[in-house]
């Protein structure tokens, strides 16, 4: 026969307030049926587990029975194809709710957040994916699309040291490209200039026909929007990289 299972817990919480309440909850909930001997405390901490699932109770409650039922021998494996199992009858926000405390029952260390996953929670838009004109920069950068109707306009994301080629919008009438930063700190220069640093709230304006770079400090993430100025026969002419010497030459 297993050991003996005694809940005080009501009792002590609601005695004096509702005893017989208390009292099925010590002396027949866990007296009588927790102890009842036809299936084992570990089957019945399983039962309760996925009762407090489907009726989509996650409070402390759940968290009891969680470290109960590890503590009665269910595995971290068991306790993930049990909740995996139920979240097929019961629903995935369910699933994801209780894989939440359970994680932290069976001590599962969460990934630390990456250099990427840190900077993203630093601003308000979304970093994207690889940049597809990757090409054409040195280092990694990303792009996400911000609005392609009327004005287009993308949030750039460039890794520390990550800065596009030389280039030139080119345009029979207007055109020309705005940067606005909106995190980290990068830098803009044109043929001919100093750099010009740029923090969140930056904003540089780019004519038509100006040779010209942008991107991240070397010790900085950055992100700028950029939108593209209406005009008639747009492109962009990519030139040579900005060399290492060049560089390295940037204040931090």
């Amino acid at each position: 026969m297993s050991e003996k299972i005694v809940q005080t817990a009501g009792r002590n919480q609601l005695g004096d307030f509702a005893p017989m309440f208390a009292h099925l909850n010590d002396d027949v909930l866990f007296g009588e049926v927790w102890n009842e001997e036809a299936i084992s405390v570990k089957t019945k901490c399983i039962i309760t587990v996925v009762s407090l699932m489907a009726s989509g109770i996650t409070d402390s409650s759940l968290t009891y029975h969680l470290q109960n039922a590890k503590a009665h021998g269910v595995t971290k494996e068991e306790i993930a194809a049990i909740i995996t199992h139920a979240t097929m009858y019961v629903g995935w926000p369910k699933g994801w709710a209780v894989f939440r405390q359970a994680k932290e029952v069976w001590n599962e260390e969460v990934p630390a957040l990456t250099e990427k996953d840190k900077y993203q929670n630093s601003i308000f838009l979304p970093i994207g994916q690889p940049n597809p004109y990757g090409e054409f920069f040195v280092g990694q950068s990303y792009l996400a699309p911000v609005s392609t109707e009327q004005v287009p306009m993308f949030n750039v994301t460039f890794e520390p040291g990550c800065r596009n080629n030389w280039h030139v919008h080119r345009a029979s009438s207007g055109g020309g490209q705005m940067l606005l930063c909106i995190g980290g700190r990068g830098y803009y220069q044109e043929w001919g200039k100093e750099p010009v640093e740029m923090t969140p709230g930056s904003v540089v304006n780019i004519p038509v026909g100006v040779k010209h770079w942008h991107g991240a400090a070397p010790d900085s993430w950055f992100s700028h929007l950029a939108v593209e100025v209406p005009g008639v026969e747009g492109s962009t002419e990519w030139l040579e990289k900005v060399s290492d010497e060049d560089y390295s030459k940037l204040k931090g």
